[in-house]
C-alpha cells in the first residue's frame, strides 16, 4: 500500500472515530431542559395574558412551515439547534403548549418566558413567567414523566438531561436601566449581586429537583443591540458601553458564582457559556460571519421595533434575515443563533461529552 493511500485510511478512520464518538456522546444526553427569557421561550408566552408575545408574523418566518410558534426570532433559537446536534428534537415544544404529548417533552422541554429576569419585579413588569415560576412547572413535569413511563425511568431521564439556564439580560433592559425602583435601592455593582443570589439560587433549586448537568448563559453585550444603539444619547447609533459594562461586570461575578456552585453541588457540573465574546466578535468583524448588518433589526426600521410592534411595520421587514445580526431591535437572528450554537457545541458542551 502506498503512503498516500495509507494516510487517507489513517485520516478516515480518525473521522469515523470522531463521528461516531460524538453520536455516543449525544446519547449520553436524555433530554434538554430549559429555564429563562425570550432568548429560550419556544411559545410559552403564547399561553399567557401578556403584551409580550412573537406568536404573529414577521416572527417566525424560516421556522419550518413559516409559523410563528412564538419565538422571538424569524427561525430557531440556540436551544433548537443544540437539541438537533444532541439527537434529540430539531426544536424544543414549549411547556404550556397542549399540542404536545408527555412523550415528546420526555425528550425536552422548555419552561422559558420572554420578558422575565432572575429578578421577581422584572417578570411582573410584563406579567410573564417567573423563574420560580418556572422551576414549579419543572416539579410538575417530573410527576407528568413519572406517570407516563414510570419512576425509574422518569428519573433516569431527569438526572442525564442537560439543563440550559438564559437569563439576566431583561433584569437591566425592561428593569434597573429604565425604571426608578431597583437604582433607588441598589446601586449598579449591588444589584448585580442581587440577580447573581437569585442565578446562585435558581441552579440549587434545579439541582435539589435532580439536574446535574447544567449550562448557564452569560450575558451578551446587549448595549450593541439595535434598540440600545438608537436610544444612546451620547453617541447614537453606537453601541452602549456602560450597558456593556454591566454585562461585563455580571458576567464575572457569574463565574465565581459556578466555581463555588461545582464545589458544593456533589455529582453536578454547572458550566459556564461565554456569549459576551461571541457576540462581540460578531460586531466586530460582521463580514466574517456573513452579516451585512448589525446595527439594526430585520423587521420593521430595525431601530426599536419588538413584539407587536415588528407586526404594525410588517412590511418593512428585510427580504433575507440571514444578512441580519438581528432579526428584531432586540432579539438575534436564526443565523446568529446557530452561529452560537455551533460554538457552544465545540467548546461549553464538551464537558458533557
Amino acid at each position: 500500500m502506498s503512503s498516500e493511500r495509507l494516510c487517507y485510511w489513517l485520516l478516515l478512520l480518525v473521522a469515523l472515530f470522531s463521528l461516531s464518538a460524538t453520536i455516543a456522546a449525544a446519547g449520553k444526553v436524555s433530554a434538554l431542559i430549559v429555564f429563562g427569557d425570550s432568548t429560550v421561550d419556544a411559545g410559552n408566552n403564547n399561553f399567557i395574558p401578556t403584551i409580550a408575545k412573537a406568536n404573529f408574523p414577521p416572527y417566525g418566518i424560516d421556522f419550518d412551515g413559516g409559523v410563528a410558534t412564538g419565538r422571538f426570532s424569524n427561525g430557531r433559537l440556540v436551544t433548537d439547534f443544540v437539541s438537533e446536534a444532541l439527537r434529540l428534537q430539531s426544536s424544543v415544544p414549549a411547556y404550556l403548549d397542549p399540542s404536545y404529548t408527555i412523550d415528546q417533552l420526555a425528550m425536552g422541554v422548555s419552561f422559558a418566558s420572554g420578558g422575565t429576569g432572575l429578578d421577581h419585579l422584572t417578570s411582573k413588569l410584563t406579567s410573564v413567567i417567573p423563574l420560580s415560576q418556572q422551576l414549579e412547572y419543572f416539579k410538575e413535569y417530573q410527576e407528568r414523566l413519572k406517570r407516563a413511563k414510570g419512576e425509574s425511568v422518569a428519573n433516569k431521564i431527569i438526572t442525564e438531561a442537560l439543563y440550559i439556564f438564559s437569563i439576566g439580560t431583561n433584569d437591566f433592559i425592561l428593569n434597573y436601566l429604565v425604571l426608578p425602583l431597583r437604582p433607588a435601592q441598589y446601586t449598579a455593582p449591588e444589584y448585580v449581586a442581587y440577580l447573581i443570589g437569585h442565578a446562585d439560587a435558581a441552579v440549587r433549586g434545579a439541582y435539589d429537583l435532580g439536574a446535574r448537568k447544567i449550562l448557564f448563559v452569560g450575558l451578551a453585550p446587549f448595549g450593541c443591540v439595535p434598540a440600545a444603539r438608537t436610544l444612546n444619547r451620547d453617541e447614537p447609533g453606537e453601541c452602549n458601553e456602560e450597558y456593556n459594562q454591566l454585562a461585563i461586570k455580571f458576567n464575572a461575578e457569574l463565574q465565581e458564582a459556578i466555581s463555588k456552585l461545582n464545589g458544593d453541588l456533589a455529582g453536578a457540573q454547572v458550566v459556564y457559556i461565554d456569549t459576551y465574546n461571541m457576540a462581540s466578535g460578531i460586531v466586530a468583524n460582521p463580514l466574517d460571519y456573513g452579516f451585512e448588518n448589525i446595527e439594526q433589526g430585520c423587521c420593521g426600521t430595525g431601530l426599536i421595533e419588538t413584539s407587536v410592534l415588528c407586526a404594525m411595520d410588517q412590511q418593512l421587514t428585510c427580504q433575507d434575515a440571514d444578512k441580519y445580526m438581528f432579526f428584531d431591535s432586540v432579539h438575534p437572528s436564526e443565523r446568529t443563533y446557530s452561529i452560537v450554537a455551533d460554538q457552544v457545541l465545540k467548546t461549553a458542551l464538551q464537558v458533557f461529552m
